[in-house]
């Protein structure tokens, strides 16, 4: 009878613990993938709120294909293991609400929050304009005395233009003026994505497939600066 119960016993404890192991292992799995991510890379949304940015030919608001793009590159890079801060996620701005300047209170927050992560990298995601219709293709640019952040410009335009868009002979540029581009701590990029003013280009930019190009390419050019 001793001998039953000691059996009985035995086998509810190999049962409990075969129930509790996988619990176990999980946890340790997730614990991994979450050590995993040793980058932490800054996407900010150019714009938002009653500040639109560009208005495309045909009424694209920059605003929003903006944060289109942000928010799918912040999957994209998330699915890499790399940690994304996002300086919005909806339609506003950062400026503080009583502010007698709101464009200026705007950027000074969005420095604030870039650098507030410390940041490996901050993506700023915007839209290009210009007087002439013709012009377009993407373009990165890059504070003419940050060193990483040129490496970090160039490796973007070349993904840009291999992964999106062939055609685009555009070359990374630098930029002395820029307020998010000079008080950074971390190596800082603005990519214009294209140009609102091209018809062509605001179709483009408008859809789920050339965002998504955009995107793969962006995701794939700042892996491997980070690899590097």
């Amino acid at each position: 009878m001793k001998k039953r119960i000691g059996v009985t016993a035995l086998l509810v404890c190999l049962v409990v613990a075969a129930i509790r192991v996988p619990r176990v292992v999980q946890y340790d799995v997730m614990n991994r993938s979450v050590q995993k991510a040793r980058y932490c890379i800054c996407i900010d949304s150019g714009h938002g709120g009653n500040d639109p940015g560009k208005i495309g030919v045909a009424g694209t608001k920059e605003k929003e294909v903006n944060l289109a793009i942000a928010l799918k590159l912040k999957k994209s890079l998330e699915k890499q293991n790399i940690r994304v801060v996002m300086t919005r996620t909806d339609d506003r701005n950062l400026a503080d609400a009583n502010a007698t300047n709101e464009k200026t209170s705007d950027m000074k927050n969005r420095v604030a929050k870039m650098d507030s992560e410390q940041p490996d990298a901050v993506i700023s995601i915007h839209q290009n304009s210009y007087t002439d219709s013709s012009a377009k293709g993407a373009q990165v640019f890059y504070y003419s005395e940050s060193k990483e952040g040129k490496v970090l410009a160039e490796i973007l335009q070349k993904s840009l233009i291999e992964h999106a868009d062939p055609e685009n002979h555009r070359m990374a540029k630098a930029n002395t003026s820029y307020y998010i581009l000079k008080n950074t701590a971390a190596p800082t990029v603005i990519v214009e994505c294209g140009f609102l003013s091209n018809p062509e280009e605001e179709t483009l930019l408008n859809t789920a497939q050339y965002q998504d190009k955009l995107v793969d390419a962006l995701q794939k050019g700042i892996c491997e600066y980070l690899e590097n």
